[in-house]
């Protein structure tokens, strides 16, 4: 079958890359890719927003199953555009989008449905957000409600740093229309993880666990980011798991049939755990990035044939392999607040490739997230900018073999976590 990729990060190569490897697919599109992806997939630079153009696009080229990857295409309709016309897509519909699109829309879905969550209470002014506050301890957490490219979610350890978080939304409008509400939201100490399901609407399949490491740098410090890092699998205990899966997951499932909200893709659930009490903290509507990149080494099933089945409403089980992932987060200079864009980036292949250890580009390799080529020469093109990727059978052989290879990365000025893996839950049973 063909495929067509929507996205230009890091989730998108990981996609593109384990769609290469599917003996059901015949060759992969991708709109509008980025320098890596090009290496496997026909890119096309067309405007996602204009559905009509996608659509054109996908009956020329005779595209069977199209996978949007990030969440803004989802929230603006396109799933709902392309479906009307017949075409196979994964991801939900816009009504069902609303789930990432709309902080407030989440919450007041979790109530309904049961979900275990933190308390939480809607505000639109900074007043408001004063008096509310009186009803929590700090730090304060402050949610904008819109789409923000992950900087709307506000740690506010004082009430001075809160009125300013507040100021920022309402006042300076720093956010827009995404900043024109937000929840007050209790804090919950404890660790977060990232469940993600595959769902139909009625049932689901859970991938292997995976953790996140948010912070710039190592031992979990410096400023908040959209991943520096990931493990995968992440073992927690079995009764842990149940928790997450009776009183998080499966509560959701069912209000998504019972509100008929049409999902057929992949559900992103962000856990906290505290004192091995799991809440829901909120929902993606599409795979994490880098989530993924160490997710789908570790699925056995044709990918291409999971997610053509998954499209059309049926849910495979998943099979997943016996093996370790890791990815490592190469960011530009000036991540996350101003990240530098143009600075050049050199990838010693041929070092790589001499490594038998490595197994490089098969078990150990690149995965491009911001990229852009200037002429010949690659160069940063955002904020993450490369993701190295580890696979073995050997947890601490995949580990080795990560920083290995980023030995061999240049990039000026670049930041990278030195610790990932190093933070992770202890399974309990056996």
């Amino acid at each position: 079958m063909k495929i067509l990729v929507i996205g230009s990060g890091g989730r998108e190569h990981a996609l593109v890359k384990s769609f290469s490897n599917s003996p059901t697919v015949e060759k992969i599109f991708c709109i509008p890719g980025n320098a890596g992806i090009s290496q496997l997939a026909q890119c096309e630079n067309l405007d996602v927003k204009n559905h009509d153009e996608i659509l054109t696009f996908i009956k020329k080229e005779t595209i069977q199953l199209v996978f949007i990857g990030p969440e803004d295409p989802l929230v603006d309709g396109l799933s709902d555009s392309l479906r009307a016309s017949g075409v196979l897509t994964i991801g939900p519909s816009k009504e069902a989008a609303q789930l990432e699109g709309s902080k407030i829309f989440a919450k007041e879905f979790m109530k309904r449905g049961g979900v275990t969550t933190a308390d939480s209470v809607v505000v639109k002014t900074v007043k408001e957000t004063l008096t509310q506050a009186e009803n929590f301890q700090p730090p304060y957490i402050l949610k904008a409600d819109g789409l923000a490219a992950g900087k709307g979610v506000f740690i506010c350890k004082t009430i001075d740093e809160l009125r300013e978080a507040a100021n920022n939304l309402f006042v300076e409008k720093k956010l827009g229309r995404a900043g024109e509400k937000a929840l007050l939201e209790k804090n919950l100490n404890g660790t977060e993880i990232s469940y993600i399901v595959l769902t139909n609407g009625e049932n689901y399949e859970v991938l292997p666990l995976a953790q996140d490491h948010k912070r710039l740098l190592d031992q979990n410090k410096g400023p908040n980011t959209g991943g520096m890092g990931t493990i995968a699998p992440l073992k927690i205990d079995s009764s842990l798991d149940l928790k997450i899966r009776q009183t998080i997951v499966e509560p959701t499932v069912k209000q998504l049939h019972k509100e008929r909200l049409l999902f057929r893709g992949v559900l992103f659930i962000g856990v906290m755990v505290v004192d091995n009490q799991p809440f829901a903290l909120e929902y993606n509507v599409r795979f994490g990035d880098p989530e993924t990149q160490v997710i789908l080494p570790l699925i056995e099933n044709d990918l291409g044939l999971l997610f053509s089945n998954l499209a059309n409403g049926h849910l495979d089980k998943i099979k997943t392999l016996n093996r370790h992932a890791y990815c490592l987060v190469n960011a530009a200079p000036g991540y996350p607040d101003t990240p530098t864009k143009g600075v050049s980036i050199s990838i010693n292949d041929l070092e790589a490739r001499k490594n038998p250890a490595l197994d490089y580009p098969n078990s150990t390799y690149i995965l491009h997230a911001s990229t852009a080529l200037q002429g010949d020469a690659l160069v940063t093109n955002g904020g993450r900018v490369l993701n190295v990727v580890s696979i073995h059978e050997i947890k601490d052989q995949a580990r080795d073999n990560l920083y290995k290879l980023n030995t061999l990365i240049q990039i000026e000025g670049r930041q990278f976590r030195n610790d990932i893996g190093d933070y992770q839950f202890q399974r309990k049973d056996n």
